[in-house]
């Protein structure tokens, strides 16, 4: 399966990002992607009041994005906000083409070195793994990739490869620990991760995690199969399922499992 991440730098205003995303998704097609995985926060970077530009799924933004789904013939997963009903928002992924039209609302929130999510960020409740033509893809977003459980579920669940979106805060050490997770985490559901990033951004914006790049493609074995720099990049890659199936062969790790 040949799956590109598009490594990008959000800015404020959706209207611009969702240019983004239309100018990915073309460069993706014409390399061959069937899947096209953008970062979390892909409709506006952290940083800004989220209340104001969370539209429901229903919205101008998210429909634009099906509309380009559909005519490109790619499914696409993209970050995005929705309105929550606390007042705070949902950080949803959006998942549609392919025949494909679902969500994924971020479980694990961001409440870590100095960033409170949860203060504006509703969190989100179930799982999910999605079917492309037989494939088995479990989808995750950034803080998600530090707790095991979550991989593991997705894999009992079926996933073969986890699409994962990220805007990965900066800071010392932040980008060894990212590595070490997407490797971790591969090694612990034996499955591919598909890590795909916000780019380093010109300027911050404060505590907010508005990313550092280095998207990064993981083998069921935890080996580093590819991985973008820290500038906008499009990271085309294709993965071996059959990986998933030798892995969990050799290293067992899911069917050993006590606890």
């Amino acid at each position: 399966m040949r799956i590109s991440l598009c490594q990008l730098t959000s800015t404020p205003d959706p209207a611009a990002n969702l240019t983004l995303v239309e100018q990915g998704i073309e460069a993706a097609k014409e390399q061959g992607s069937r899947v096209v995985v953008f970062p979390e926060a892909t409709m506006a970077c952290f940083g800004i009041p989220l209340g104001p530009v969370a539209e429901p799924l229903d919205g101008p933004w998210a429909t634009r994005v099906r509309e380009i789904a559909a005519e490109h013939g790619v499914l696409i997963v993209v970050g995005m906000f929705r309105p929550a009903e606390d007042g705070r928002v949902f950080n949803t992924l959006l998942v549609t083409g392919q025949g494909i039209d679902t969500h994924y609302d971020k479980i694990h929130l961001f409440d870590a070195f100095g960033f409170q999510e949860s203060r504006t960020v509703a969190p989100g409740t179930e799982p999910l793994v999605i079917d492309l033509d037989g494939t088995r893809l479990g989808i995750a977003t950034c803080y998600d990739i530090r707790f095991p459980g979550l991989f593991t579920s997705l894999a009992d669940r079926g996933a073969q490869a986890t699409l994962l979106a990220a805007s990965w805060g900066a800071g010392p050490g932040k980008k060894d620990q990212w590595e070490l997770l997407c490797r971790a985490r591969a090694l612990d559901s034996t499955s591919w991760v598909l890590a795909c990033g916000q780019a380093e951004p010109e300027t911050t914006r404060g505590t907010a995690p508005t990313g550092i790049g280095y998207s990064t493609v993981a083998t069921p074995f935890g080996q580093i199969h590819a991985q973008a720099g820290d500038k906008p990049e499009l990271l085309t890659v294709d993965i071996d399922l059959a990986q998933t199936t030798q892995a969990r062969e050799a290293i067992p790790v899911l069917a050993n499992r006590r606890f």
